[in-house]
């Protein structure tokens, strides 16, 4: 499961730092608690022209032949992703990436009504990609094309295990090319990231609100 990321530097540093050379794109306010059916920073390729951009897809899959927008799926799951009707076409032709500081889990505590969560990033702080699908919607009534994306996940690493038996797809530097390529199905690059590059620590659960959105939701709980 991944249900909460955080998208708060600036996007020229998402696009330097994932060396993709995709252009700047300053369209919303950085964001500490970026939830579900909001707008997230991805980056994609059109595979016509080659040319890579850094735009904002609503957070909640919406497949290209629904005939309403109905569920819409924030996470996909890597071992069954090629298959699924709802995500096999994106996972083959329109893969992406999400670029992000830090992302959030929870973890349930026996006995208590609320969970812990806590926040994940690496250890050096610096924004990292992680491996998601868009795909287009036209609506029926509006004639309205909208883009949305979901998130890719994992079984858990070490670090991510203690808490959560889940964690987001996080994809290597060297892996980005073949990512946002035509390759049908790297089947391969859909493994745990190394644990030991990462962090985690517990926050708040004022992360728990949406409406909850500034810097100290990073600020480690006693």
């Amino acid at each position: 499961m991944c249900g909460r990321v955080v998208q708060a530097s600036d996007p020229t540093r998402f696009a330097i730092v994932d060396g993709l050379n995709v252009p700047d794109s300053r369209a919303k306010p950085p964001s500490y608690n970026v939830a579900p059916s909001q707008l997230l920073y991805v980056i994609r390729e059109n595979h016509d022209s080659g040319k890579r951009t850094l735009e904002l897809l609503r957070w909640g899959l919406i497949p290209h032949g629904c005939t309403d927008s109905g569920r819409k799926p924030i996470n996909a799951r890597a071992e069954s992703v090629a298959r699924l009707p709802t995500f096999r076409a994106a996972y083959a032709k329109r893969r992406c990436i999400i670029p992000v500081d830090c992302f959030f889990e929870w973890r349930a505590i026996k006995g208590a009504r609320t969970k812990q969560p806590f926040a994940i990033a690496m250890k050096d702080r610096t924004p990292f990609a992680l491996g998601g699908l868009w795909e287009n919607w036209r609506h029926p009534q509006s004639g309205e094309w909208i883009r949305t994306v979901a998130i890719i996940t994992v079984p858990s690493n070490e670090l991510v295990a203690q808490i959560h038996d889940r964690m987001p797809l996080i994809l290597p530097k060297v892996t980005y090319e073949r990512w946002l390529g035509l390759e049908p199905d790297p089947h391969d690059l859909l493994v745990p990231f190394p644990a030991e590059q990462m962090a985690m620590w517990p926050v708040s659960t004022r992360v728990n609100s949406p409406d909850n959105d500034d810097a100290s939701l990073l600020d480690p709980a006693a």
